[in-house]
């Protein structure tokens, strides 16, 4: 069955287009044209945009659920809540744990992938540690946090092949960069963060392929001296390294719009991925909360539009969704819609490899979402589906 999407502004590789109309064949999209073509179902967008689904590379849950309070059901509620929300694609996170659960947890997430109903792709598990800068903790538990331990990392890999996508890690600590060095042989994408880094440990691994900072600003370091000279942190050498690829999670309360807008401005439109970062709070009322799974995870506050401590003495996470990244992004930030989408679509795509997701294009996987200009979700198709 053919599907025509007409009567829409497409936004395809980070322009917008008008007077085209998107085909699409059973689970991927067939041409992007002016033509009329052959077809069995019309969609009207109504004048709205039509996109790429969103693609959110780093999540721990939303719509109340966090991946890691076990099994596979909780990660695909998390999944069919930003799902309604525009996220088509999305990147099931762990915080630093032991290595039980976080075995416990890959497990869950390949249940997930293997049972997963179409209500989004679950594109494979990211593990945010433990190999971790315990000085750059942030709201991660600093006991859990240790230097790489080869013969775990390498047994990992090897048992949660195709599941293990991604792995955060601090390159300053002892055996950083035969860590990354491993990941990167086994197609698993490495990303610098929760780190206390120098220049000097960020451009080795950049100089090996590391190509993205996870969360820019949020539990890294910045400048320091060291007898009176300064040394780049790990923020200012992401700013420098051209290439280098950023996670901004654009909620504007981890990071103000002007510090967006200045990410924005020395990044360009081409180098920085929008993420939630979201935990379970994601879409629920202002109240008491759980960071981390149901059991043992550390209580918290949802108020002001993120999460707290319960003592609110710092951000316990984000409970942000796709669309309202975009929207900040363009009322708050400046930012134009076309830019704002491609980072939270061909972007993300491009960190993590994924060459059949992320744009909308002849041949591309048919995940597509239409909002208004107030950047509400419409309409959202997961690979030719349409979503409820």
């Amino acid at each position: 069955m053919v599907t025509k999407i007409s009567n829409g502004i497409v936004i395809a590789g980070g322009r917008l287009h008008e007077n085209q109309s998107v085909y699409i064949s059973g689970e991927k999209i067939m041409a992007v044209t002016e033509e009329t073509l052959p077809h069995d179902r019309a969609i009207d967008a109504g004048g709205h945009y039509v996109s790429a689904g969103f693609i959110d590379i780093h999540v721990h849950g939303g719509g109340g659920y966090d991946v890691t309070d076990g099994g596979a059901q909780p990660i695909l509620a998390a999944a069919r809540f930003h799902a309604k929300h525009g996220t088509t694609t999305l990147v099931p996170t762990m915080p630093a744990s032991g290595l039980r659960q976080i075995k416990n947890f890959l497990d869950d997430v390949r249940a997930a992938m293997q049972d997963n109903t179409g209500v989004a792709n679950l594109y494979g598990a990211h593990l945010e540690g433990p190999y971790l800068s315990k000085e750059q903790c942030g709201a991660l538990d600093v006991q859990d946090m240790q230097p790489p331990d080869k013969a775990a990392y390498e047994k990992l890999a090897e048992e949660y092949q195709g599941v293990l996508k991604r792995w955060t890690f601090a390159p300053e600590l002892s055996g950083g960069d035969a860590f990354y060095r491993y990941l990167k042989s086994k197609n698993i994408v490495g990303s610098v963060g929760h780190s206390n880094a120098v220049f000097e440990n960020v451009k080795r691994v950049y100089d090996d392929g590391c190509r993205l900072v996870t969360h820019l600003y949020s539990a890294m370091s910045t400048i320091t001296r060291e007898k009176g000279f300064r040394r780049l942190g790990v923020v200012e050498s992401a700013l420098l390294l051209d290439d280098m690829m950023v996670e901004v999670i654009a909620d504007l309360r981890h990071l103000p719009a002007e510090l967006i807008q200045l990410i924005y401005k020395i990044k360009g439109t081409d180098n920085i991925c929008l993420i939630t970062d979201a935990m379970r709070g994601a879409g629920m009322p202002d109240g008491p909360s759980v960071l981390g799974d149901s059991k043992n995870g550390t209580p918290c506050l949802i108020e002001d539009g993120v999460a707290k401590l319960t003592d609110r003495s710092a951000f316990a996470g984000s409970v942000a969704t796709a669309d309202r990244l975009i929207r900040g992004c363009v009322t708050e930030c400046g930012i134009d819609v076309a830019s704002a989408v491609k980072m939270m679509t061909v972007n993300p795509a491009r960190a993590m490899g994924m060459s059949n997701k992320g744009d909308i294009k002849a041949g591309m996987d048919a995940d597509i979402v239409i909002f208004d200009r107030d950047i509400t979700i419409k309409n959202v198709m997961v690979l030719g589906t349409i979503k409820e």
